[in-house]
Formats: structure tokens, sequence, C-alpha cells
């Protein structure tokens, strides 16, 4: 992130706006809208500018911008559509301590001024970096069309309530309160009602809030998917939009960790197979205790809790605790891995079971129904089978698996340096040696591309 977003505090301040063209009108509507005195040098302005200079809407200066110019400035915008002379400008506004925009000119600018949606106070700022202009306006169309128009009155209203609010103690019971005020009770009022209905139906959720007893803790258990963001469910999201402590796995995207509230507590309870792992006895501990705490417990957990997720020791850790849970299921990383090479890991004619198992479990090696496994056509997602490649293919041909059985590995399913290796059995150690990202083994497909040759193939 080279530009760092921030609000600044223009009232009363002094900005100043170098030219008096096209560009200069274009900024100058967004600066209206602030607080800020706003003064104009340009030798000859738009008739637009001038209309706001005799309404006393800005300080209009008709001459070129000179030395002391930009003295006591916050903001200078060189709008001269003149790159040598926006360039002059520039160099006078910094030597006096200005912090300078030139417009279409990311390089020479101190600031970038975002694509903005404006629903006083309430403001949403979209930038680009400079680079995508175009989006940041197809982002500001969505946002527009997004957020009520009454957005602004109930914040305005909101914030008048404030020191009202202050009864509630900080932290859940405070942010229910206002949660429900802008997701349910402002909106319906406001519709009913207009603006002067809002401070009694305020006062009224406040008495509802201050004299309701506190949440109990609570936590849910969460499959976060395989790691693209966009593969988590509603359910998870709002989960993790509530939750006040996330514990989560190594492998969970940082993508969907952004998710979390930011004020949210985050910690790692990274385990990795054969390496360094946090003890499933100090996992339970820590989702009891903030539970207890009165937290909203957010484990986080890649794929689907429930498959390889160690989800029964868990929730009767939290059984024998008397902490309530709820699962909130996810897609496991054998259902992404099949997507990926476009094949249904169920076929009529060829496999009417799936079976999803294990390399290797606490005890080393997982010991299977090999026979089963082995059988013609027969359809595996296998997990932790990396460092099991050896183990899983000696067990397989021993019960009669053909060597040439088709295996596909996916590395990091779902995510953009996914990657996709087709191999057969008889190859499958060396098909995933340096493999080092989170690879499921698909045993009895291939990509779709090579299961089409292969039909084509067997009919000739």
């Amino acid at each position: 992130m080279q530009h760092f977003p921030i609000f600044l505090n223009t009232s009363g301040r002094r900005v100043v706006v170098a030219g008096g063209g096209a560009a200069a009108v274009a900024k100058l509507r967004l600066l209206l809208k602030t607080e800020a005195r706003l003064t104009v040098i340009a030798p000859e302005a738009d008739a637009e500018i001038a209309g706001w200079a005799a309404e006393g809407r800005l300080r209009l200066v008709a001459r070129a911008f000179e030395p002391g110019d930009a003295l006591c400035a916050t903001l200078v915008y060189g709008a001269a559509e003149d790159a040598a002379e926006d360039a002059r400008v520039a160099r006078i506004a910094r030597a006096e301590g200005a912090s300078v925009n030139i417009v279409d000119n990311l390089a020479g600018s101190d600031f970038i001024t975002p694509a903005i949606v404006d629903r006083d106070p309430v403001t949403v700022a979209i930038g680009t970096e400079g680079a995508a202009p175009v989006l940041a306006r197809s982002i500001k169309a969505g946002l527009e069309e997004r957020l009520s128009p009454v957005l602004g009155t109930l914040a305005r209203v909101g914030k008048a309530f404030r020191g009202a609010a202050d009864a509630l103690p900080m932290g859940r019971k405070r942010r229910d309160f206002w949660a429900a005020y802008y997701d349910e009770v402002g909106p319906r009022v406001h519709g009913e009602g207009g603006a002067a209905a809002l401070t009694p139906a305020l006062k009224e959720l406040l008495a509802r809030h201050l004299h309701a007893s506190e949440a109990p803790g609570h936590v849910a258990l969460v499959g976060a998917g395989p790691g693209d963001p966009e593969l988590l469910t509603l359910k998870a999201r709002k989960a993790l939009d509530a939750a006040d402590v996330v514990i989560h796995d190594r492998l969970i995207a940082p993508e969907i960790l952004e998710l979390a509230r930011r004020e949210a507590t985050l910690i790692a309870a990274g385990k990795q197979g054969f390496g360094p792992a946090t003890a499933q006895e100090d996992i339970n501990a820590m989702m009891i205790a903030h539970a207890r705490d009165g937290a909203q417990v957010v484990r986080l957990k890649s794929g689907d809790p429930g498959v390889f997720g160690r989800l029964d020791e868990e929730t009767e850790a939290l059984d024998a605790a008397g902490v309530a849970w709820s699962v909130i299921p996810g897609i496991t990383a054998a259902a992404a891995a099949s997507a990926e090479i476009g094949c249904s890991m169920t076929r009529r004619g060829r496999n009417g079971a799936l079976r999803l198992i294990t390399g290797h479990d606490m005890d080393g090696f997982a010991e299977q129904d090999w026979r089963a496994l082995a059988a013609p056509g027969a359809v595996a997602g296998i997990y932790m089978g990396k460092r099991a490649a050896r183990f899983l293919q000696g067990r397989l041909m021993m019960h009669g698996a053909a060597p040439d059985t088709p295996v596909t590995i996916v590395e990091n399913a779902s995510r953009p340096d996914r990657r996709e290796i087709a191999a057969r059995l008889a190859g499958l150690p060396d098909a995933v040696a340096g493999l080092d990202g989170p690879a499921v083994l698909l045993l009895g497909l291939a990509p779709r591309a090579a299961s089409r040759i292969q039909l084509e193939e067997a009919a000739q």
C-alpha cells in the first residue's frame, strides 16, 4: 500500500487550488463539500468558479501562483493543466510546507484524492493507487446503489446520541446496541416517522439494552473453505464479523483473516504434519477461557471442520466445560480440488461411492480398506498424503491397483497459486516431491482433458 488512507480535518483550514479551468472546477466541486477555507489562484477562471466566488463560497485571486501563496495552507492542488506550471506550483508549495496534489500526475503528487461516496457524515473513500480510476468509479457506483440515502441522517442522529449511549459498557453490549440501531431500528423508524422519530426510538432501544442480561460466551466452529475468500459461506462471514476472538489454523489465508473485525483478537493455533503444532489441549483451553469471559469465539478451520478437523474432540471439550457451540460447515479441499480439474467425484457407471481418507493420523501412516480403494473405478480424496505418497502407492498396488491408475495432485486448491499435477499411481512419489503448499490427492481422477482422451481411446 503506497498511499495510506486517512481522513484529514479541513474545517477552517486553508486549501489552495492553482488553476481556473475544467480540472480546477472538478476538484472544487468536491472541496466545496468540506468546511475548508478555499482559495483559487488563476489568471483566468471558469465562469462557475467566478460564480462560487461571488456567492462567498471561495476566494478568487486573479493572477498566477506566487511564492507566499501556500503559506499556512494544508493542501495545494496544481490544476493548471500545464505540466511546467503545475511543477512550478508544486515546488513553491512544498517549500512553504503544504502537501501537493497535481491533477492527473500521480508521480508528482504527495497525496491523491479518492473516489468518494458521500452520505455526510458517513464518507466512503475508494482508492486504486492511481492505477485504475475506472475501477474506482465502478466501485463507487455500486456503493451508491447499496448505501441507503438516509444513512447520513441515521449517522447524524446517532452521533448526537453517543453521550447517552456511553451508559452502556464498552465492548459487545455497546456494539450490539449500535448494530441494532443502524441495521434494524433506525431504517424502520425513519421509514415510518422520519428523522423526528429517531431520537425517541434510540431512547427506547437504549433502555432495552441497559436492562438486557449479558449475552453468554459462545464458540462457533467455522469452516473457512480451501482458501479462496469468495468460497466462504455467508454464515461464516457473519460469524467473523461478530467475533471477539478468532482462533485460526495455520492454513487460513490472510485475505480471510482480513474479514474479521479490526478489533477482534486473532490467535494463531497452527498445526503442521510432522512439524510444529499447537497442542489440541491448549486450543481447547483457549476456546473455553475466552467463551467463559463472555466472548464470541470463532474457531476457524481450513476446509470443513468435520473433515479431518478434530471437530469431535473440540465439541466434547466444550460440552464438558458447559460452553455453548455451533458448527458452520465449509467447502472441503477435495471438493475444491475436483472443481479445479473440472471433474465430478462421483459418476454413474464409474463409482457409486466416494472415500475421503487421510494419509497419516496420530499414530503414523494410516491404514485403510486398501482392497476397496484399489478396485477399478474407485475414487478417493486423500488428505495429508504428500509424505505418505510412497506408503499409499505400495499399499494400493499390493492390493491390486493398476500402476496406471490416474492420480491428480492439486496444491493450494482455489488459491491464485494453485497447481495441478496429473500423475499415475506408479509415479506418485516423484509427482509430489518438492510440493510446499497443502495438497489433495485425487485417486482415480484425471484432469478433465486427460479423462476425455482416455474415454476416446477406450471407445476405439
